[in-house]
């Protein structure tokens, strides 16, 4: 199954045991998958903040802790995309470019 279709799956399963938090604070009424990499890091930011607070309830602690890391898990995949996509530059014998080679980060 792909990562999309799990993430769906994994926040329809949370949503409907009433897990996920609600909050008008956070973008937390969109899909996970409809955030930018931007909007899914800054919501996961406040997340952790409200968890190293410690001033959540155990149940929203909780749904906090899964929302959290089904953005996280978004973010790692955008950011493979993002990586997959990133082309190096390769140079000739006098140092001008010469063509592009796929990003090799190993």
């Amino acid at each position: 199954m792909a990562f999309d279709q799990r993430n769906a799956a994994l926040r329809g399963e949370l949503q409907s045991r009433g897990r996920l938090p609600h909050s008008g604070a956070m973008a937390e009424d969109r899909n996970i998958e409809d955030l930018s990499f931007e909007q899914a890091l800054k919501e996961l930011e406040t997340i952790v903040g409200q968890l190293e607070s410690g001033e959540a309830e155990l149940d929203k602690a909780i749904g906090l802790y899964e929302r959290g890391d089904l953005l996280r898990k978004q973010c790692a995949a955008r950011l493979d995309a993002a990586q997959a996509r990133i082309e190096a530059i390769r140079l000739d014998g006098e140092g001008k470019p010469a063509g592009t080679a796929p990003f090799d980060a190993g």
